[in-house]
């Protein structure tokens, strides 16, 4: 599917949704980073939580991070996706079911185009941390049932991060209750191919899965594939962290670099030219011209 089809963004993450293939969601944080992943072919794009906080705050995935300051860095993010519709995370939805509400109408006047709301108990914890606890299954639906009824049209995904608190027949509780209040997918943190399968089988063929492929939880290369993931009905799969850690390693090499040798020598880095490149210096120089001819002009 184009990035220029017709519709709305949240119409068009539906229609992802709704398609045959998996696509991959890269994560991303700031305009650079959003017009790398179009640069790319990316179809869609995620906002993690977690990324946010580290970036915007400098701590980790316990809770800091508030719907709010996912917003304002949705608004810097989703001029430069050009299009590309972004899902962001919403964590617990930051409170009760109106907290949630009020997150989801945030998040559309934003720009994002979907949202994936979980059940954690608040203050969460990233989805990789022990310690985690969820609420109980009537709590969990409420919010997401809030979000659905906000009238946003932005497409919700409802996660459940009971399996490793309650396991897979939790998850599947949760999961039925999540559809029926309206959830347009469905996203088990944590789960393998067989715990999927269960799930799949016990909500039916006509729900999508959204599916986590985070370094924060290990190795990801040796992970299901495209074939196996569409089989379960995965139609989107989230890399949430990846950029965020490749640029910090990046960082680190040329930070300590300059400090060791006094300039960033032969450290890999990305061009001058190519960077304001990518940022549309051409477009804009054009621009700059065609407004200064027209004042000069007789």
């Amino acid at each position: 599917m184009s990035v220029s089809a017709a519709g709305s963004a949240p119409q068009r993450l539906r229609a992802l949704l709704a398609g045959d293939d998996v696509v991959h969601l890269p994560g991303v944080y700031d305009a650079v980073t959003a017009r790398l992943a179009v640069r790319a072919g990316a179809q869609a794009a995620c906002l993690s939580g977690a990324v946010a906080s580290a970036v915007g705050l400098g701590l980790p995935d316990l809770g800091f991070v508030h719907g709010s300051q996912i917003a304002d860095r949705a608004r810097q993010v989703v001029p430069s996706l050009d299009g590309v519709p972004l899902l962001a995370d919403a964590d617990t939805g930051y409170g009760n079911a109106l907290q949630a509400r009020r997150t989801v109408l945030d998040y559309a006047a934003a720009g994002i185009a979907g949202l994936h709301l979980e059940d954690q108990v608040s203050p969460k914890r990233c989805g990789h941390m022990s310690g985690k606890a969820v609420v109980d299954p009537a709590e969990a639906a409420s919010r997401v049932r809030a979000v659905v009824e906000a009238g946003s049209d932005l497409v919700v995904v409802a996660r459940t991060d009971a399996l490793s608190v309650e396991g897979v027949d939790s998850v599947i509780e949760r999961a039925r209750a999540f559809v029926e209040v309206g959830a347009d997918a469905v996203f088990v943190e944590g789960a393998g191919l067989a715990d999927l399968a269960r799930v799949r089988a016990a909500l039916g063929e006509g729900v999508p899965f959204l599916a986590n492929r985070s370094e924060a939880g290990g190795a990801v290369s040796d992970g299901p594939s495209d074939a196996e993931y569409a089989a379960l009905g995965v139609r989107l799969v989230i890399h949430p962290v990846s950029a965020m850690l490749a640029a910090a390693a990046a960082v680190k090499d040329v930070y300590s670099t300059i400090m060791r040798d006094g300039h960033a020598g032969t450290t890999p880095r990305m061009s001058w030219d190519e960077l304001t490149e990518l940022l549309g210096l051409g477009d804009q120089l054009s621009l700059e011209q065609r407004y200064a001819e027209a004042v000069s002009a007789p």
